[in-house]
């Protein structure tokens, strides 16, 4: 039991079926082992948020309601074997940007600390996403140096945004020189358009400060890397964005168009047409776009070998990921033993 890592608990249903090109048993209590054509895949959850109490309180933030709260692994464990999860690779939603720099070095040595502890504890159920202050380029590049070469993290996690700053600002080229260098994945997760929320456009029904605000601050996030060339600076830079990339790869047309369209006001433009940054290896993205369609959609836009599936647990958004991969159509074998697992063990160095 590791009592400085708590997962937020939320009631899960088993999937739905068992898809399209096979499943093996997941009712309550056993372990579902998924199965492609015979062929036993590991499965490998992208997107999977946890918190560290003892970090928290160093801001005094406070991880919600605290009775979904729990400290040891078992409750998701479970979840995890009834929805045919092999490896869960943990995330924490960046809340500490605003943070002096003591205070952010020691919310991330905590932090970083307690997700290595967890995977060794459970190295075959789970890996992890590295945090870091990113607010403080320097120091954020000495925190990635460490969990790097010293923790063993072969990813890290960041915010949409940093304070209000864009991703592509140069000031944080050296933290992406420094990713490049240790071929990290990024897992890029929306911290909200806050802007919005402000100015009330967001008032009214419908939770849009969630519904529309997390996936335009991808999209805004991801446009900005492509067109103020922070891609083309760092060609190895390996990023993937949270539910399914926002609204880009709906609409990434729209951005080869206006490059055509105004290439004098569109700035200096990118080495390639934005599409082709979807396709290229650089960019990735999850398969929280809830239906085989837009799935479906969401591949034939990026290519099935940038796509990885991910839950957001313990957010109810989706418990049926990977029902969703088998019960996409127009998949090859191999193409879905990619998306269900085969990308993200290559990418996070899992055996």
């Amino acid at each position: 039991m590791n009592k400085n890592i708590r997962f937020v608990d939320c009631a899960f249903r088993s999937p739905a079926s068992e898809g399209a090109s096979g499943g093996g048993a997941h009712s309550h209590g056993e372990r579902r082992e998924v199965v492609v054509n015979g062929t036993r895949v590991k499965t490998v959850d992208i997107h999977a948020h946890c918190v560290v109490p003892k970090a928290l309180a160093i801001l005094d933030e406070k991880a919600g309601n605290q009775e979904l709260l729990m400290d040891d692994t078992s409750t998701r464990i479970a979840a995890m074997d009834a929805q045919g999860l092999d490896v869960a690779a943990l995330s924490i939603n960046p809340y500490w940007y605003h943070a002096g720099r003591d205070a952010a070095a020691e919310v991330v040595r905590i932090q970083n600390q307690a997700l290595i502890e967890i995977c060794e504890a459970t190295p075959d159920r789970f890996t992890a996403f590295a945090t870091a202050a990113f607010q403080h380029p320097d120091l954020a590049v000495e925190q990635i140096e460490y969990a790097a070469r010293k923790l063993g993290f072969r990813g890290v996690s960041v915010g949409g945004s940093i304070d209000g700053r864009e991703l592509a600002d140069p000031d944080f080229d050296p933290i992406w020189a420094k990713c490049e260098e240790h071929d990290l994945l990024v897992f890029l997760h929306p911290r909200g358009t806050t802007e919005l929320e402000e100015g009330g456009r967001f008032k009214g029904s419908g939770l849009l400060e969630n519904t529309i605000g997390n996936p335009l601050e991808t999209t805004i996030a991801l446009s900005h890397l492509i067109f103020d060339g922070t891609l083309d600076r760092y060609p190895g830079l390996k990023i993937c964005a949270a539910h399914g990339g926002g609204y880009l790869p709906s609409y990434a047309n729209r951005s080869d168009a206006v490059c055509r369209t105004f290439p004098h006001r569109v700035g200096p433009l990118p080495k390639k047409n934005p599409t082709a940054y979807l396709k290229d290896g650089q960019l990735f993205f999850d398969t929280i776009v809830f239906t085989p369609e837009a799935l479906r959609h969401l591949i034939a836009e990026t290519g099935p070998g940038q796509i990885m599936i991910g839950t957001d647990y313990p957010f109810p958004w989706t418990s049926t990921e990977v029902d969703l991969v088998l019960n996409t159509p127009d998949l090859s074998d191999d193409e879905r033993i990619a998306i269900l697992g085969g990308t993200a063990a290559r990418l996070l160095g899992i055996d």
